[in-house]
C-alpha cells in the first residue's frame, strides 16, 4: 500500500522508509517541492503534525502522514522543542543548531533530554489519527559518529551505548 509522506527532509524520509516494513511503500507527496509549506503556528508536536496534515494531505486523495519531532532539552526548559528545526535560526544547519545546542548547554550539569515525534495521518486532507514516541536521553559534547542527521551525534541514548550518530539505524528502529 502506498502512503504518502510530506517531508523534504531526507533523513526523516530514510528512517520512515525503513520503519514502514514489508507491505507498506513511503514516497515522498508528490509536487512537495512544489507546495508552499505551511506555517508551523502550533506550541506543541502534536498542533504542528495535525496542522501539515491536514495542509498537505489536500494535495492528495489518498493516505498521506506529516510529523512534527525534535529535541526536549530539560536545562533549556524543554527547547529547543518544535523549534528544533530552526534552533539556531530559519536556514540553520544541523552542525548550526548543534552549535547553538551545545553553547547554551555549557556550564549546565542537567544533560537529560528526549527525542519526540508526532506522526498525523490523514486521508484526502482529513485528520485520520495521530502517533506519539518518545525517547529518553541526554546530551553529550563532543559530537560521537557520523550517522543519522539533526542532534543524533550529541543524543546519547544509555540503552544502546552510543549516540543515535553511532547507532545503526536498524537498531535505531527497534
Amino acid at each position: 500500500m502506498k502512503l504518502h509522506c510530506a517531508t523534504t527532509n531526507p533523513g526523516k524520509l530514510r528512517e520512515f522508509q525503513r520503519a514502514a516494513g514489508a507491505g507498506w511503500e513511503v514516497e515522498p507527496l508528490p509536487g512537495l517541492r512544489d507546495i508552499p509549506p505551511p506555517a508551523e503556528t502550533g506550541a506543541t508536536f502534536e498542533e504542528n503534525a495535525i496542522l501539515k496534515a491536514r495542509y498537505y494531505g489536500a494535495h492528495t486523495s489518498g493516505w498521506l502522514f506529516t510529523d512534527d519531532s525534535g529535541l526536549e532539552v530539560a536545562a533549556l526548559g524543554g527547547a529547543p522543542g518544535v523549534h528544533s528545526a530552526h534552533f539556531a535560526g530559519p536556514a540553520a544547519t544541523d552542525a548550526e543548531n548543534n552549535a547553538r545546542l551545545v553553547a547554551e548547554l555549557q556550564g549546565k550539569a542537567d544533560r537529560r533530554a528526549r527525542y519526540v515525534c508526532v506522526i498525523a495521518l490523514a486521508r484526502a486532507g482529513e485528520l485520520v489519527k495521530t502517533f506519539r514516541g518518545e525517547v529518553e536521553g541526554e546530551i553529550v559534547n563532543p559530537p560521537r559518529g557520523a550517522g543519522g542527521f539533526g542532534y543524533d551525534p550529541h543524543f546519547f541514548y544509555p540503552p544502546f551505548g552510543g549516540t543515535f550518530g553511532e547507532i545503526p539505524l536498524e537498531r535505531k528502529q527497534e
